[in-house]
């Protein structure tokens, strides 16, 4: 293991501050984090010649169509309908960043937009801090939130978050990166695995109904590795084993390369990116991010959870503390 760098300046946000950007390392496994949204920009495996993840060589497309790649969503990550919640006798309007009638990612200036801290920083890892102002994106109570990102010696990308509040709030944060395990630039040679078997019907504006239905007979069902190939997927699987366990709840495989995922968390996003571009995104060393490029596995509480009572709770109260660990493990093969 190698003595950790000082941060360098990657850029800047639009009112001059600076963006900085750390290098950690552990093993084969390498990665690039930004201050800028907690966001990983770069991750790479030795001895295997393209980026793991979709990112961006400048600070601009992040401000941008990139605003969530690689980024840390939060306070509550995918969305709430409405853009109201009822907490503590009274109505609380949020944050109308999707659609202009729901909140989406803790809203326009979630904490993928904000700068967040640097407290400590190791070879193999770094603790970022961020406090959110009380009525921040409309949501009550000021909450403190420290994210460690680590490296693992078995090639694993290890989030793991604390945050508390001062008053009652919803409370859900996720890692939103982009993962693709070849350099094709397409899902066509990824499969996938998901342990759940049932998932979140969506409305026309993408809220969940309500419902819980079974993947049972449908396309979405992926308790047996299946190829993602060109389909549109958003929505959330809520996750067979549920609880505050680290567990193993998804694999994505190539012929040559597997990611396996783990989390504490209730639900998994399985996005595959169809909103990018036909002309392509500018990405890591001049490669083209077009539709299905990559695939974002978020692990997070399920969306719309504080409207949803028959939903897992996804709210924090004063004097607990939230913890939240998703862990990414690269192994060179096939799904084993």
């Amino acid at each position: 293991m190698i003595p950790s760098a000082d941060p360098t300046v990657f850029g800047h946000v639009p009112d001059g501050r600076a963006v900085q950007r750390v290098v950690l390392r552990n093993g084969d496994l390498s990665a690039h984090v930004l201050t800028l949204g907690a966001i990983v920009q770069d991750l790479r495996l030795e001895g295997v010649p393209h980026p793991l993840v979709l990112g961006s060589d400048t600070p601009d497309p992040y401000f941008d169509a990139m605003q969530y790649f690689g980024a840390m969503t939060g306070r509550f990550a995918n969305r709430i309908g409405g853009a109201k919640v009822h907490l503590a006798g009274r109505e609380w309007p949020l944050d109308r960043n999707w659609l202009g009638r729901h909140t989406l990612h803790g809203g326009a200036q979630g904490v993928a937009q904000k700068l967040w801290h640097i407290v400590d920083l190791a070879a193999d890892q770094v603790t970022l801090s961020l406090t959110l102002p009380d009525g921040d994106m409309g949501f009550p109570g000021q909450m403190q939130v420290h994210l460690t990102i680590a490296l693992d010696a078995d090639c694993a990308l290890q989030f793991n978050l604390r945050a508390t509040t001062v008053h009652v709030t919803p409370c859900s944060f996720s890692h939103h990166g982009y993962f693709t395990l070849d350099d094709s630039g397409t899902l066509d040679q990824h499969q996938l695995q998901v342990h759940a078997d049932h998932y979140l019907p969506l409305d026309g504006d993408s809220i969940p109904t309500g419902q819980i239905a079974t993947v049972a007979g449908t396309a979405l069902d992926f308790r047996r590795p299946r190829s993602l190939g060109q389909q549109v997927i958003d929505h959330n699987f809520c996750l067979s084993e549920q609880g505050l366990a680290l567990r193993p709840v998804a694999r994505l495989s190539t012929p040559t390369l597997s990611m396996q995922v783990e989390t504490t968390e209730a639900g998994l996003q399985v996005f595959t990116a169809p909103h990018l571009p036909p002309n392509g995104l500018p990405g890591l060393g001049g490669r083209s991010y077009r539709t299905f490029a990559g695939v974002a596995l978020e692990a997070q509480a399920w969306p719309d959870a504080p409207n949803q009572p028959h939903f897992p709770p996804a709210l924090l109260h004063p004097g607990t503390e939230h913890r939240h660990i998703t862990r990414y493990r690269f192994t060179k093969g096939p799904t084993r």
